[in-house]
């Protein structure tokens, strides 16, 4: 039985349901000896069943004090394994140095998408996330081109990995009970090792499209290129950025990089 009280500051729901947690634990799908890091582990509901799988060589990283205490007591398994730090300020390489290591959750609402942010910048080292998620930021991370609910995250995650909805988790298994309905996404990197673009300059025309997504490409790149370049007349500035794929960016990534240089 836990004793660690939810905070709310922290965007803590703790899980109660036992077959939701081992179901999690599962969607990790490991046949080999695999580093996890587990994110927010809270009362351990989670932990259990990955520490029951002789594969997993597991750490967890927790930022509540009062969940440390209580993992310490009833873990013995992860007696220096635990880091009571934040993982979105974390140096990766003082936990892994350069191996690579999979990662699982019930991620805190509050910071669900920066942490994949987080797993972007060391994409390189993190093959596989499994987690559960608001089911709104889970939709839009698993998105496809002309939804509404594709945006930034959606196309830079799925430039480097393969997102898959896994299943809807109900408000009435966590305690307190959030608002809304929860989802697990499991996310496995593609063969993309690098971007055939200059991936800074990738990163911006999508964040500034994004920004004005309601406008077209030609309009909401304004900041990026002068409306007088000769590649505007160009139809793919006609589309609005939620209708492009990763690979259309890519090319209009191509398309603005010598004008945007020129410029300067």
């Amino acid at each position: 039985m836990s004793y660690v009280k939810p905070k709310k500051h922290l965007g803590q729901h703790f899980l109660t349901d036992q077959h939701v947690a081992r179901s999690i634990a599962e969607t990790l799908r490991i046949s080999e000896p695999t580093k996890v890091l587990e994110i927010g582990p809270g009362t351990g509901v989670l932990t259990q069943y990955l520490l029951e799988n002789e594969l997993i060589d597991l750490k967890v990283i927790e930022i509540d004090g009062e969940s440390v205490e209580y993992l310490q007591k009833e873990f013995s398994a992860l007696h220096k394994r635990i880091f009571f730090q934040d993982f979105l300020t974390t140096d990766i390489p003082q936990l892994y140095g350069s191996e690579t290591f999979s990662v699982i959750g019930n991620f805190p609402y509050n910071i669900s998408s920066q942490i994949f942010f987080k797993i972007l910048e060391n994409k390189h080292q993190i093959p596989c996330v499994c987690g559960m998620l608001q089911k709104e930021v889970a939709e839009r991370l698993a998105s496809k081109p002309g939804k509404k609910t594709y945006g930034i995250l959606s196309v830079l995650l799925q430039a480097y990995y393969d997102v898959e909805y896994l299943f809807t988790v109900p408000p009435t298994v966590f305690n307190p009970p959030p608002k809304v309905n929860s989802a697990v996404i499991r996310v496995t990197r593609n063969a993309t090792q690098q971007l055939e673009c200059n991936e800074t300059l990738f990163k911006t025309v999508i964040k500034t499209a994004f920004n004005q997504r309601r406008k077209t490409m030609r309009n909401s790149l304004k900041g990026i290129i002068t409306v007088s370049s000769p590649i505007v007349t160009e139809s793919i500035f006609d589309k609005r950025p939620e209708q492009l794929s990763v690979n259309e960016f890519v090319t209009l990534t191509n398309l603005i990089e010598p004008y945007i240089q020129s410029q300067h």
